[in-house]
């Protein structure tokens, strides 16, 4: 216990990079699973799908109803884990279901939403004094949970596709009985109640938090629909270096996986440049290659060139999610700072439901070329937040997601 205590920071990071293997479970094993079970990307787009909307609802109860700050942080993360797991787990039986499939990766979702926003929390009760690079940190392992699936499924190659399903599983309970054994921390922000819907869109009203927010819905609608794709892009420019399957999931890890590398790098970056500053170029950088990369792929560009420009995007595509927090938190009614975020977020992952779905169901047809849909947001982001770039609203330290 005393060891736990000396390095908190350390531990509710690990354990946030755990229980985020849930999120993408079947993301990683997918090309075993479909080919197993004779799937398209039209299921893998409706699993996806499920797990965002139940992580939507569950983000959205917790916040209604003000159960986060009824009950002890440590607690409600470590239930969510041991629920999740389970969930996650009984996908293995659950998968020849169409349904109840589905019905699992829901559950799963409402799980994570007592994982990620708890740990936010977390970090702050314990880590008061730097909690603005603290958290940015916590963004980057919600990234590598997200890549961990494809990692776990790499190490488990020549192994059924359920190994690597359990194997996240038994992170996610190692993780929650870790975060159960360290407990809360002493610094917890005031309890702020149940949310105010009204209160949170009354800061729409503000044109710096309306910037902020308009960044990051746009930033919203490419991030996971990228994250999905991944393995398909990978897996195609691989095909065409008659490279097999093989090197799939490493190198989704590899690619998703390096946006933690993004976020440690924008948080310091924003230290000097301001947290606009490194928003807009991020989020300029990944709506480039919604545009640049399907045209190169027609062009029939070198696979090693794609692959090259995968790895720009995933270290881009995230690294603008802190700064737009922090600008967000920054122009937000200090009376509403919660309620103003919790919605923002809401409609945030809202948007990824669309976005998935639409390049999901259209890459049997269109292949690379889907990613001219995800083009809009990064450009609408943009727009939205051009008046920041130029010193605008406060600039603040990085927060969380």
């Amino acid at each position: 216990m005393a060891l736990l205590r000396h390095h908190p920071l350390a531990v509710i990071v690990i354990a946030q990079l755990f229980g985020t293997s849930l999120w993408f479970s079947i993301n990683g094993v997918w090309f075993s699973l479909a080919a197993e079970l004779g799937l398209t990307e039209g299921d893998l787009g409706r699993l996806t799908l499920s797990v965002q909307a139940g992580f939507i609802l569950g983000t959205l109860t917790l916040a209604v109803t003000g159960l986060a700050d009824r009950f002890r942080a440590s607690r409600i993360f470590a239930l969510a884990s041991l629920i999740g797991a389970l969930m996650n787990a009984g996908f293995v039986l659950a998968a020849p279901h169409p349904g109840l499939d589905a019905a699992l990766r829901f559950l799963t979702g409402l799980c994570l939403a007592g994982i990620y926003p708890l740990g936010m929390k977390m970090v702050i009760a314990w880590t008061p004094s730097h909690a603005g690079a603290a958290l940015a940190w916590l963004v980057g392992m919600l990234t590598l949970g997200t890549a961990t699936p494809h990692l776990l499924r790499g190490l488990t190659l020549g192994l059924p596709w359920e190994w690597a399903l359990l194997g996240a599983s038994a992170l996610t309970l190692l993780g929650g009985a870790l975060v159960l054994r360290l407990g809360d921390g002493s610094h917890l922000p005031p309890t702020a109640g149940p949310v105010a819907l009204r209160g949170g869109l009354e800061a729409l009203r503000l044109p710096g938090f309306r910037a902020a927010a308009g960044g990051y819905f746009g930033h919203m609608w490419e991030l996971y629909a990228v994250w999905m794709l991944v393995p398909l892009l990978v897996a195609r420019e691989l095909a065409r270096l008659d490279a097999g399957p093989a090197l799939v999931p490493m190198l989704s890890w590899l690619i998703i996986g390096i946006g933690l590398v993004g976020c440690v790098i924008g948080g310091r970056l924003s230290r000097r440049r301001g947290s606009a500053w490194v928003a807009a170029r991020a989020l300029a950088i990944s709506g480039a290659l919604c545009l640049v990369y399907p045209l190169l792929a027609a062009f029939h560009a070198p696979p090693a060139m794609l692959i090259a420009l995968l790895f720009l995007w995933g270290l881009t595509v995230i690294a603008d999610s802190p700064q737009f927090s922090a600008l967000a938190s920054a122009n937000a009614p200090a009376d509403r700072v919660g309620a103003s975020l919790a919605l923002m977020n809401a409609v945030g992952f809202g948007l990824t439901l669309p976005a998935i779905w639409l390049t999901s169901h259209l890459w049997p047809g269109q292949g690379p070329w889907v990613v001219l849909w995800l083009l809009p947001g990064p450009v609408a982001g943009l727009i939205a937040v051009h008046g920041q770039g130029r010193g605008g609203p406060p600039q603040a330290a990085p927060t969380a997601r």
